[in-house]
């Protein structure tokens, strides 16, 4: 806990101090007292690092409370004083639009009023920094090897886990047949029950991917219904696998919904699963969305924890129980999950299967005191673990898997700790974008001090995978990144009870509220769970849009005045709930001093609200709009902006204009806006004195072609590009001068019908990934592509080529092991093995019009999979000849998925929207 708190202000303090810092002129004469507070934190943190993983059952807690409230302390006055400074007590920036920025810095009284508390501030550090020596001149310190290793494994670890069931063959086995048997008549229900933890959706997951199931139904659809159950929400989960999804569905009602997907099934084969179930309530809102008549062979999957539910919709006697595991399964569970079944010695073996048995064969429990071993290597620590599970036995089976889910994240360190809490700030049961956690992780200030945060980042959360604490939901097309996750429900419910605690973080919701003189003003309650449960009862949180989350509350900070929680508020989140009234969160923000994340991605606003140039402390920003915007110059005050992120809903219809003030916000790591136009740097190139260049970015997109070589030489550390917009031919603009871009491994070109560059040798040679979505090249044009010495990833999406036919001409993709066509007019391929020689993955999507894969694919040796989606089933007969071909050629057959398959061919045509 107080990890956290120290790496925070050591974050603070080194940002201070950097040459590119525009506090430069205002701490100019507090540098040595600043420096001299550094080294001071930097001795405690790596002090604190040791001491933590030291103490993971709790001893001297005390001293980790009395450091995490210094440590916030100071934080917070350093900041406070500065920004009182910088933006004058009680006077707008918006008031001082168009002066000199920072001005009236050189106040003298400001000056002393800042130094006398860093004075202070250095005294309370000295304080702290002296008990840290006293502790490790007594021996505290147990050894420098903690125990609670550090470790990494690879990223297919957990998902053997994951992705290949454990156990349970037996009911895999009866599911499978219950799912495919010829039944005539209506649709069947079959209930899964079991407490939480069992294994259901485990289960439900594993059949609902099985390839006989794909095989057997025309369509498939999910929806994860949960406590908080949205009927709404329901719905449009199942109809984004059973028609074209755009944002007219979204404003629908539920009838009309019902309705949509009621026709959508009709004289289909489906296969319905409806994860988590509650109460018999939403079985009964939704059933009648599901036809019975000529829809033969149907069935419809629920899992839920009560039996009354099971009961009310099985008419068949087909409901499932799902039981504990036995002590067999239980072991091969926990040794797949700890171990990845390599070769155990008999100490190891004997202790293992007696932390097992206190498992109780809970799935749930199994895995995660799994992940907690998994990184211990030392027999001590095995039984460590083994007493500590027997005493959280329990006659509850729900009690003892809470108090083991508590042991393991007690196990955890600072960080980790307070990146798994954000999971609770979001709805339960929520998918969430794993960039999007990781890049507010960077800004909280979370992560220890690294160079490469987004790697530290990533570090983080497949550690936090590793554990068996956060579930994979989504992962890229190659399998290198995790895309989206989410925690079990038990976690999350241990997410928010630790929340509440209020060690970490406080969570509170923003209340904007009408005053008499119907204006807004903006005060804070206690936070409620987007879910909470009084003995049946399930209420809702009745607040308002907004998340925001605090400083602990400690002796130095009042917690009874309102204005004084505004300002010890460092995060908000905004959230689309239903019933919930639409203020808009402006005006107000000028009350949140020291903010550092904005999140306002579910409100769409038509100017930029020039309230944020007040928020100098604010590293991550996140805005929706609904027409063109045009950032103002004064963003250049943000210059501790580390991820600046506009959404839009339809993109390629808006621009955003930037000024070249832009370029100073050194500290920027990641820009995603819809089509932009970068200017060249203010000086008309790269100063190379002031170093006045986005050499921290890391990711920018949409850029506009007709950005210059300036540009180009301003971004040279990026690692993903998108480009979009534009027709030029110009010799100084982007296209032509991509070849610059050194450390470039990610390209994507949308909305682009600009001349591409005639020779593969203008793009970097470091390039892997390609993605082309309406760029309308030829397909000869592919033969450029082709000779790309390291790409391995090419997703050539809708109206990326035009033209029938394609015939590869070179001996080409050296190194493509994932190729994605998104094609509806394209008719003849042909190629050979010769042409795609590494190909282990290809995915062809929505093409209506070709009936052939080339039947030399067969000769690839490498080639794993084919995915058929929305295609003619001629093609899925084309595949299954290249697995015959390959069987009789000795080799292994490779693997074929078919979903949503297209009886007829589509006539559509796309337009730009």
């Amino acid at each position: 806990m107080a990890h956290a708190s120290v790496a925070s202000l050591m974050r603070t303090i080194e940002s201070l101090l950097t040459s590119s810092s525009p506090m430069q002129s205002l701490i100019c004469d507090h540098k040595e007292e600043l420096c001299a507070l550094r080294e001071k934190v930097s001795s405690l943190e790596v002090f604190l690092k040791n001491f933590e993983k030291n103490n993971v059952f709790g001893e001297m807690m005390d001293f980790e409370v009395e450091v995490k409230e210094v440590a916030s302390a100071v934080e917070y006055i350093i900041q406070l004083r500065l920004t009182e400074t910088v933006l004058g007590e009680n006077k707008s920036i918006i008031g001082i639009i168009g002066s000199i920025i920072f001005k009236g810095i050189s106040n003298i009284w400001t000056r002393r009023k800042f130094r006398k508390s860093l004075q202070q501030l250095a005294k309370d550090i000295d304080h702290v920094w002296k008990e840290s020596t006293k502790i490790q001149d007594k021996g505290k310190q147990v050894s420098k090897e903690s125990l609670v290793h550090d470790f990494s494994s690879s990223t297919n670890d957990i998902l053997n886990v994951n992705n290949n069931m454990v156990g349970r063959d037996d009911q895999m086995k009866r599911l499978l047949e219950d799912l495919t048997g010829s039944y005539s008549g209506e649709p069947k229900v079959i209930p899964i029950v079991g407490m939480g933890g069992i294994g259901k959706t485990t289960l439900a997951k594993e059949v609902y991917n099985h390839e006989s199931i794909l095989r057997r139904f025309d369509v498939r659809a999910w929806a994860t219904v949960s406590q908080q159950h949205n009927i709404k929400e329901i719905l449009l989960s199942l109809l984004q696998s059973t028609i074209k999804m755009d944002d007219t569905v979204k404003t629908k009602g539920e009838a009309e919904l019902e309705d949509m997907l009621q026709k959508s099934l009709k004289k289909k084969r489906y296969l319905i699963v409806l994860d988590d179930i509650w109460s018999c309530e939403v079985w009964d809102g939704v059933r009648r969305c599901f036809p019975t008549e000529d829809n033969a062979g149907s069935r419809i999957l629920l899992t839920t924890r009560n039996n009354e539910v099971a009961r009310d919709a099985d008419t068949e006697n087909l409901s499932m129980q799902m039981n504990f595991m036995d002590q067999d399964e239980s072991w091969n569970l926990f040794k797949s999950a700890a171990f990845s079944n390599e070769a155990l010695s008999f100490e190891f073996e004997t202790i293992g299967k007696k932390i097992t048995e206190k498992c109780h064969g809970l799935p749930l429990t199994i895995v995660v005191v799994a992940g907690l071993l998994k990184s211990k290597r030392a027999i001590e620590d095995w039984g460590s673990v083994s007493k500590d599970v027997t005493s959280f036995i329990t006659n509850d089976p729900d009690e003892q898997c809470s108090r083991v889910l508590g042991l393991s994240y007690n196990h955890l360190t600072s960080d980790l700790k307070a990146c798994l809490l954000q999971f609770g700030i979001f709805e339960e049961d929520s998918e969430i974008p794993a960039k999007k956690l990781m890049k507010t992780w960077m800004a909280e200030g979370f992560l220890k001090l690294e160079n490469d945060l987004e790697g530290e980042a990533e570090k983080c959360l497949q550690e936090l995978i590793d554990r068996c604490l956060v579930l994979v939901c989504k992962k890229s097309l190659d399998g290198t990144k995790i895309r989206s996750c989410k925690v079990h429900d038990l976690i999350y419910d241990l997410c928010v009870r630790e929340i509440q605690r209020e060690n970490i973080f406080i969570m509170n919701d923003i209340v904007l509220s009408a005053s008499d003189s119907e204006s807004l003003y903006v005060s804070m309650q206690k936070m409620l769970p987007f879910k909470r449960v009084t003995g049946d009862e399930i209420d809702y949180c009745p607040h308002g849009l907004y998340r925001a989350l605090l400083t602990p509350v400690h002796c130095q900070l009042r917690d009874n005045d309102n204005n004084d929680l505004l300002k010890r508020t460092h995060s908000i989140f905004s959230f689309h709930l239903e019933d919930s009234y639409y203020y808009i969160l402006k005006s107000e923000l000028i009350h949140f001093k020291l903010l550092k994340v904005l999140e306002l991605r579910h409100i769409e606003i038509d100017s930029f609200p020039l309230q944020i140039l007040n928020l100098i402390w604010l590293r991550y920003l996140s805005l929706l709009c609904r027409k063109n915007l045009d950032v103002p110059p004064e963003i250049c005050r943000l210059w501790n902006l580390q991820t600046f992120i506009v959404h839009c809903r339809l993109s390629q219809l808006v621009k955003i204009t930037c000024p070249e003030e832009i370029w100073k916000l050194m500290q920027l790591r990641h820009l995603k806006l819809p089509r932009f136009y970068l200017p060249d740097c203010p000086s008309g190139s790269v100063d190379k004195e002031m170093h006045l260049d986005f050499s921290k970015l890391q990711t920018i997109s949409y850029l506009s072609t007709h950005c210059t070589k300036e540009v180009i030489m301003g971004i040279q550390n990026v690692k993903e590009l998108g480009i979009s917009g534009g027709n030029t031919m110009d010799s100084n603009g982007l296209l032509n001068n991509l070849v610059h871009l050194q450390k470039l491994e990610t390209l994507s070109f949308i909305f682009c019908f600009a001349h591409f560059p005639a020779s593969a040798k203008a793009f970097p040679a470091t390039l892997k990934k390609l993605k082309l979505r309406r760029t309308s090249l030829s397909w000869s044009y592919l033969d450029i592509i082709a000779v790309l010495p390291n790409l391995e990833v090419l997703k050539l999406m809708c109206f990326a080529s035009c033209g029938e036919e394609w015939h590869p001409n070179v001996r080409g993709f050296t190194r493509l092991k994932i190729l994605l066509i998104e094609d509806r007019f394209l008719k003849y391929w042909k190629a050979t093995n010769d042409n795609f020689p590494v190909l282990e993955h290809l995915v062809l999507k929505k093409c209506s019009y070709l009936k052939e894969i080339p039947l030399e694919f067969a000769e690839i040796h490498t080639l794993q999979l084919i995915e058929l989606k929305s295609c003619l089933p001629e093609l899925g007969e084309s595949a299954a000849r290249i697995q015959q071909e390959q069987e009789a050629l000795g080799n292994n057959p490779v693997g074929v998925r078919i979903s949503y398959p297209c009886k007829y061919i589509v006539f559509a045509i796309e337009l730009a929207q």
